[in-house]
């Protein structure tokens, strides 16, 4: 299908494959009309439909269930995957009040500019399949590289590193994850 199916509203879509539906349905009667020109073909076709209706629906059936809940496991995988990552990003905040104030601000500046480049840059290009894991999270891993680097004060400050440094790290994989659940190629 075109990508400009996929970003129709829904009612929209619906009703372009409704339609699209009958009008092949329409297409196999008219075929089947003109075929049935005489008696002998016109048994033939009516002995044939009803015997395969109940095969064809029921393969159909079977076919948008397999398909619908592969959707419903991608989209409840992804949405695992951006909730953890927010989960992840919240910790880096909350402890991050902890530090001095320079490396708290320089955190929070890191963290935002991660969110800032999900939202804007990130969600289109995975929306069009752009995004792969070849590309890096750059903010999140200066944070890491950052986070990394400090050198803790007292005991309280280098609990608080270790513990950044396990949500930064769950931030990363939380985000591998999103990026492969939209493409996995």
């Amino acid at each position: 299908m075109g990508e400009w199916l996929l970003n129709l509203p829904i009612p929209w879509m619906a009703f372009i494959i409704f339609a699209a539906s009958y009008l092949i349905a329409a297409c196999v009667y008219l075929a089947v009309v003109r075929l049935a020109v005489d008696d002998r073909r016109a048994r033939a076709f009516k002995a044939f439909s009803p015997g395969m209706l109940l095969p064809l629906g029921t393969i159909f059936g079977l076919l948008v269930g397999f398909v619908a809940m592969q959707v419903w496991n991608d989209f409840d995988k992804a949405e695992v995957a951006v909730a953890t990552e927010a989960r992840a990003l919240r910790a880096v905040v909350l402890f991050a009040e902890l530090l001095p104030d320079a490396q708290r601000i320089h955190l929070d500046t890191l963290v935002n500019r991660h969110i800032d480049e999900a939202v804007n840059e990130e969600w289109p290009a995975m929306a069009q399949h752009r995004l792969t894991l070849a590309s890096s999270p750059t903010a999140l891993l200066e944070a890491l590289q950052l986070t990394l680097l400090m050198t803790p004060q007292d005991e309280s400050q280098r609990g608080t590193q270790r513990e950044m440094v396990a949500a930064l790290n769950t931030a990363l994989d939380a985000w591998h994850r999103r990026i492969s659940t939209v493409n996995p190629g």
